[in-house]
């Protein structure tokens, strides 16, 4: 972390009169285990370090980065950012944030444990995780993949506006891919354990997990077309905030590009429905201190009792609004500039767990599994259209298997139809919580 500090200021300090710059480094350090056929398939452990440099002259922005923390890589980072900057195009509206006095939330990311975990600890994980999914039911004829992942980073901003902040986090995870058979039918189905550090993984609950998602798939078909109350298990839902998020980015609306443009305000969802970002929840996967241009990450509310409250904003974005930054800056590392983008989605909870949820809708379809969000799902007109498979809903319980269905209907829509939000909250891989969600009125397409 000083060495990081120490590099970031040495280059701000460079800065030339006229001139906003910003520099970000960051190193890296990620282990994947694979384990198949009782044996490791592939191990792999990489290291990456860089410092990425933003140079605002005139208007005109220039990005480079260096991917290594040598003193004259980085000075040659600086020197190719300047020049990028004289052939840019001129944009009164770029320019580098500036402090706004909001301070950080007091968050503990990082596991000492985890760096020191031996690899063998690692392997000895996948290679437990694939034995006991595949021990948890006679119906499971293969694991395709058992895996056991972990990252370490730390990184450090700088900027000659007056930004100056670091942060590190430890993140690890197991996931297994499992499929079960009976006679000449497969189904798969997979399960997860993530925390910061080896102990907090539970291999028998990842094991279980991917287990009973493919077997209660069994002996699935396609059920006969109709209009019905889904529930999304949680993992669904996960995948549907992260899709809402793109509509909730400030660059995104001001641009036209969002069907929640012009309606800020307006009652888009029912009351019951509250969403947030809160990158300052320890639990979140995506949670962080500061945000990708070195301000303090914050709770950000979105839909406020089913009103529609506010849009995620970075710097530049914000300037184009004609607003403040939320703090909402992301960025994939050291190699790219910062855009706008959620961190840490989530629903308020509600009372119901699944099986609540479930006996109150009474007669429906539990969604497990989706396909073909990328192209199903239209972010300007709100259409909702994908693939998915679960079970139907029958006198209150799980009943039959599903399989080959498409349920459609628009994001509009569905938030006015939310009949309930669970109280399962989980913490996934990704942007966004996973939470069971019970939405009336959907269209399934079957048979």
């Amino acid at each position: 972390m000083p060495e990081l500090r120490d590099i970031v200021e040495r280059v701000v300090s460079a800065a030339r009169p006229g001139e906003q710059v910003e520099a970000y480094a960051s190193w890296s350090r990620e282990t994947d285990v694979r384990a198949y056929g009782g044996e490791v398939e592939s191990l792999s452990s990489s290291e990456a370090a860089g410092v990425g440099v933003r140079v605002v002259v005139s208007g005109r922005q220039g990005f480079a980065y260096a991917g290594s923390l040598e003193e004259h890589l980085v000075a040659e980072a600086l020197a190719e950012a300047r020049d990028n900057a004289r052939y840019a195009t001129a944009d009164e509206l770029v320019g580098l944030v500036v402090p706004d006095g909001v301070a950080a939330a007091p968050l503990e990311l990082w596991e000492d444990g985890l760096g020191t975990f031996p690899t063998e600890g690692k392997v000895a994980l996948a290679l437990d995780l694939e034995r006991q999914a595949r021990a948890c039911d006679a119906r499971i004829r293969q694991v395709v993949s058992a895996d056991y992942g972990d990252s370490l980073v730390e990184s450090a901003i700088a900027s000659s506006t007056g930004i100056a902040a670091a942060s590190r986090r430890t993140t690890c995870y197991l996931a297994a891919d499992a499929v079960a058979g009976d006679g000449d039918e497969t189904q798969t189905g997979n399960g997860y354990s993530v925390g910061r550090c080896p102990e907090d993984l539970d291999v028998a609950v990842a094991a279980r997990d991917a287990s009973e998602r493919a077997t209660r798939l069994l002996g699935a078909r396609k059920p006969p077309s109709s209009r019905l109350d889904v529930v999304f298990d949680g993992r669904v839902t996960a995948t549907l905030l992260s899709i809402l998020a793109r509509t909730l980015s400030g660059e995104e609306v001001v641009k036209g590009r969002s069907l929640f443009a012009g309606r800020l305000g307006e009652q888009v969802g029912v009351a019951s429905l509250t969403l947030v970002d809160d990158p300052t929840i320890a639990a979140a996967f995506g949670a962080a201190t500061y945000d990708s241009e070195g301000l303090a990450c914050r709770r950000n509310v979105l839909l406020e009792r089913g009103q529609l409250a506010g849009f995620l904003y970075d710097g530049y974005s914000a300037r184009l609004a004609g607003t403040s930054s939320t703090a909402s800056a992301v960025r994939a590392g050291f190699k790219s500039p910062p855009g706008v983008g959620a961190r840490a989605l989530s629903v308020v909870p509600g009372e119901l767990d699944q099986a609540g949820i479930v006996s109150l809708v009474g007669e429906g379809v539990l969604v497990q599994g989706i396909s073909g969000v990328h192209s199903g799902v239209n972010l300007v007109s709100g259409d909702f259209s994908v693939g998915a498979e679960g079970l139907m809903i029958r006198g209150g319980a799980l009943a039959e298997p599903v399989r080959e269905i498409t349920v459609a209907s628009t994001i509009q829509r569905m938030l006015q139809h939310v009949l309930a939000v669970g109280s399962d909250v989980e913490w996934l891989p990704g942007i966004a919580a996973g939470v069971t969600l019970a939405v009336a009125d959907v269209a399934m397409s079957g048979a």
